[in-house]
């Protein structure tokens, strides 16, 4: 959620939409008001302190990445000494949380970035819940293009939850409506597609597609034998077997797949045989024996 923010100056940092500059003039309305609609982060600093120069870009570089879900606040404590002490700051780098007009939560000194992105991600209200409830209930009530729509804004505020595009596109898939799963994998963020839940059902949702638009085993099996290297038939054929739960079937064409050329659909040979291997698991023996086949193929393809 972006919130507007009057009386804003010259930034500390790069020009980020979501970070501003704190002045005695601004402050009641610039964190006070705004932490009326949704977090505000202060970030009390001096230029002249290492840590806090530590800290501030990577505060930056997280009001980036979580897109207005809180506002960013930099107040310059050599300037406004007197501000930070009326606000309880005694050291810095300090960072402040404001809500309702009043300060919720504190954090103390240069945390790693990963503790900054915890420390942040609390303060959050639970948007990704909220929209994968409003998915699902657009689902129930018929309307697939708005469950679609609901689940790939809850993979946009958090691709780190998967909760929403995955209940969502495994609805569609029992529903049949292969093409609408995939257009939904499809349009997540690079993060949250290479999520293994995820990545493995977009692989599951492609096989099923293929099998549904197949054209017979015995015909796919006749044009392997008329021309091996007709990868699509391999690839449909290796679809019809997944389906059927035969695994070896399956993995022995996308096998021959990524050996033969692994720019089809976009490796699909090999991106299909480690989709089966995080379906069956580790401890299958058959996992075991195709990822040491596609090792070997791996190994052949290096350059010496």
């Amino acid at each position: 959620m972006v919130r507007s923010a009057p009386g804003r100056v010259a930034l500390t940092m790069a020009n980020d939409p979501y970070v501003f500059d704190a002045t005695a003039e601004n402050f009641p309305r610039l964190v006070l008001e705004n932490s009326e609609k949704g977090p505000v982060l202060v970030n009390y600093w001096s230029p002249r302190a290492g840590p806090c120069m530590m800290l501030m870009p990577r505060l930056v570089r997280l009001a980036s990445e979580f897109g207005g879900r809180f506002l960013l606040v930099m107040l310059n404590t050599d300037e406004l000494g007197q501000l930070a002490r009326s606000h309880g700051v005694t050291s810095i780098p300090t960072v402040k949380v404001y809500r309702q007009g009043t300060v919720v939560d504190t954090l103390h000194g240069a945390e790693s970035e990963d503790s900054v992105r915890r420390f942040i991600r609390k303060q959050l209200p639970d948007t990704s819940e909220t929209l994968l409830q409003g998915a699902l209930a657009a689902h129930s009530r018929g309307d697939t293009a708005g469950a679609v729509r609901l689940a790939a804004e809850a993979a946009l505020a958090d691709p780190q939850d998967a909760r929403a595009p995955l209940q969502v596109a495994k609805l569609l898939v029992l529903q049949g409506r292969y093409a609408q799963a995939d257009d939904l994998l499809q349009a997540l963020p690079p993060e949250a597609r290479a999520m293994p839940e995820l990545r493995q059902l977009a692989a599951h949702v492609a096989f099923l597609r293929a099998a549904r638009d197949a054209p017979s085993e015995d015909a796919l099996r006749d044009a392997i034998a008329a021309d091996a290297g007709d990868l699509e038939a391999r690839y449909q054929l290796s679809a019809v077997r997944l389906v059927a739960n035969d695994y070896d079937g399956a993995m022995e064409q996308l096998l021959e797949i990524a050996r033969r050329e692994r720019g089809f659909r976009q490796d699909a040979g090999r991106s299909g045989l480690l989709a089966i291997f995080e379906l069956l698991g580790d401890e299958d023996e058959r996992v075991a024996r195709y990822r040491a086949l596609l090792q070997q193929d791996d190994a052949l393809r290096r350059p010496p």
